[in-house]
């Protein structure tokens, strides 16, 4: 199963990039397991995905006009699988609202997205093995389906095979014996010479003392085969070869020596044209090319005097282009203070020509004449008061003056 949130780690190790391998063999098992070869492949007329067809790889050949378009189909048919109704995409329908429909619905799903879009209209990548694979797994589940250990089937051995491995005899055995034991083997070999001597002498006797007549054996011969049959895996005797001795190294580089002679003799023969017929054509290309050299030499001439005016040309259209950058700056400059002016001049002719200061003016001056009117009015009335203050304050005085002067009868007739 793959999890969903695999893809965040940066730190998976130098097998992350083989790890989309993985998941599209797991996916095409499931696919397999859902009949996607019925379901899908029969009924739009289709070749059957290779083990690593939606695996991105530089060695690997890609199509992914095809492979986006098999993408969508698997999808949708998983999607259906899984129980959500979804429309099947066509072929010229918009990529698009394709792919963000099929990552709405894996969202519906519980799956994790935390890859653009855009990753997926390759039609192949980790991201489309990833999206197929949670689609299945989805599938898989709608189906329930449960993965169960597999049982593996006990395997008897053969008797026959047994008694062979037991009756094999392996010269590393043969040779561990020969050399812990050298000098008992010499004596052993010592007996067997005195034994075959007394063999000999034993058999001259028999000779001697034969009989006249042939000796026939009343054995059945059904039960003489059978009993050979019987007896045969005992009697047969093998020599495994031991990889680790030099005697089979040397004799293989002796073969591989001869195999390697034989061949460069052949190969010897070929290499010896192919390298006469290289030398003949590029005799052939040198002498084409200083022919083609001299023929063109004139127009490669007026190309280098062409290719040096060029580059004249060059410097004077950077050293204008340079005048022109730097009057196009001073241009903008006085452009911009012409703006300030002329905005400034709109203020002042649209101040000029407004009459709403006139009026505040002449408002102004009216209620300054009513306030002075009537501080005239007020100045006025002080004054008149003033004066009858002082006439009263007159009269009173020169009536103090005469009071004193006048008796008092006087001043009551009065």
């Amino acid at each position: 199963m793959v999890d969903d949130n695999r893809r965040g780690d940066d730190e998976r190790g130098p097998g992350a990039a083989y790890q989309m391998f993985v998941v599209m063999e797991d996916l095409l098992d499931k696919l397999k397991l859902l009949d996607y070869e019925e379901e899908v492949l029969a009924k739009h007329n289709m070749k059957a995905l290779s083990r690593h067809y939606f695996a991105s790889s530089a060695y690997m050949p890609s199509n992914p006009g095809e492979q986006f378009f098999m993408f969508t189909i698997i999808a949708s048919w998983l999607i259906n699988a899984a129980g959500r109704p979804f429309e099947q995409p066509q072929e010229y329908d918009d990529p698009n609202a394709t792919v963000s429909n099929i990552l709405s619905q894996l969202r519906a799903f519980g799956g994790l997205v935390d890859f653009p879009p855009s990753k997926l209209k390759a039609g192949s990548g980790e991201h489309v093995c990833y999206v197929l694979d949670r689609l299945a797994e989805e599938a898989l589940k709608e189906r329930v389906f449960s993965w169960r250990r597999p049982n593996y089937p006990t395997e008897e051995m053969e008797e026959e095979s047994v008694m062979e491995d037991d009756a094999e005899l392996t010269l590393s055995k043969v040779e561990d014996e020969m050399t812990e034991e050298p000098d008992d083997y010499e004596e052993e070999n010592v007996m067997d010479l005195e034994a075959l001597k007394s063999r000999t002498n034993q058999s001259e006797t028999r000779l001697s003392s034969k009989p006249d007549n042939i000796l026939e054996s009343n054995m059945d011969a059904a039960e003489w085969n059978l009993e050979v049959e019987r007896v045969l895996p005992q009697l047969k005797v093998t020599i495994r070869t031991d990889h680790k001795d030099w005697r089979i190294h040397v004799d293989q580089m002796h073969q591989h020596k001869d195999g390697i002679k034989s061949s460069l003799k052949e190969a010897k023969g070929y290499l010896d044209k192919l390298q006469e017929e290289i030398g003949k054509t590029l005799e052939k290309v040198g002498s084409r090319e200083k022919y083609i050299n001299n023929q063109l030499e004139h127009l490669i001439q007026d190309y280098r005097s062409a290719q040096s005016k060029l580059s004249e040309a060059r410097e004077c259209y950077q050293q204008g282009s340079g005048g022109v950058t730097e009057r196009t700056r001073v241009l903008a400059e006085i452009t911009e203070e012409l703006e300030k002016v002329k905005q400034e001049m709109e203020e002042k002719g649209s101040s000029m020509s407004d009459g709403a200061p006139v009026v505040k003016i002449k408002q102004s001056l009216t209620k300054l004449k009513q306030e002075i009117v009537q501080m005239d009015i007020r100045i006025g009335v002080v004054e008149h008061t003033l004066l009858q203050a002082k006439l009263k304050e007159k009269s009173n005085m020169t009536r103090d003056m005469h009071a004193t002067n006048i008796p008092e009868p006087a001043i009551g007739a009065y």
